[in-house]
């Protein structure tokens, strides 16, 4: 049932994938166009959960998702800075919905630079702040300074909430697929209120 709620049998996918598969998926959902479907909270927590459960080491685990967090920002920051704003004439494609960039474009003006720390917690949005941070030339100081703050509340934070439950809560397992469910849920809800309360820049423009 757990793939069905999220699209991912994220128990197994972690097992399959191990470190190396985290790390590369962590690094692409920060900051790569293919890493915007990517469950992140999600993932981080069931991660931190197996890692109460033996199957990963916590303390190899919650520093490996801090870095690939960190550097996937980087990139997509460095990936704004290098296309500029011909990333706004890019046709859609598989990867790349032009309507994700616009959504994250109006975020990150409503919010400032905060976008990057705020944004972690935000499906679409998380992958795509770095690239409109390096897109609006935002300077490098105050972009790692919000990148690593932004990634320890969310790679850190998360996986190690996964951990502690996992090891104080009796029987958690029994509970993961509504605590997953809680999290996406959670996950999505800023999102769908910025969406409401800015509808109108949302609408499709007539004549498109």
């Amino acid at each position: 049932m757990l793939d069905f709620l999220t699209g991912f049998d994220l128990v197994s996918l972690i097992k399959t994938a191990g470190y190396l598969g985290l790390f590369g998926i962590i690094f692409a959902e920060s900051g790569l166009f293919i890493g915007f479907f990517f469950p992140g909270d999600s993932l981080l927590f069931t991660a931190g959960f197996l890692a109460s459960q033996g199957f990963l080491n916590i303390w190899f685990l919650a520093p490996l998702t801090f870095i690939a967090a960190i550097l996937g920002d980087n990139f997509g920051y460095a990936f704004g800075r290098k296309v500029g704003p011909a990333l706004f004439k890019k046709e859609d494609s598989i990867f790349f919905h032009k309507d994700h960039l616009e959504r994250a474009r109006i975020f990150f003006e409503a919010h400032g630079a905060q976008t990057l720390v705020l944004a972690r917690f935000l499906p679409v949005i998380r992958t795509f702040a770095p690239i409109l941070a390096g897109v609006g030339n935002m300077r490098y100081s105050s972009f790692f300074f919000y990148n690593v703050f932004g990634a320890a509340l969310w790679a850190l934070g998360i996986t190690w909430l996964g951990y502690f439950l996992g090891s104080v809560v009796p029987n958690i397992e029994k509970y993961l697929i509504p605590i997953i469910l809680a999290i996406i849920i959670i996950s999505a809800l800023p999102t769908v209120v910025h969406i409401i309360k800015n509808r109108e820049y949302f609408k499709p423009k007539s004549g498109a």
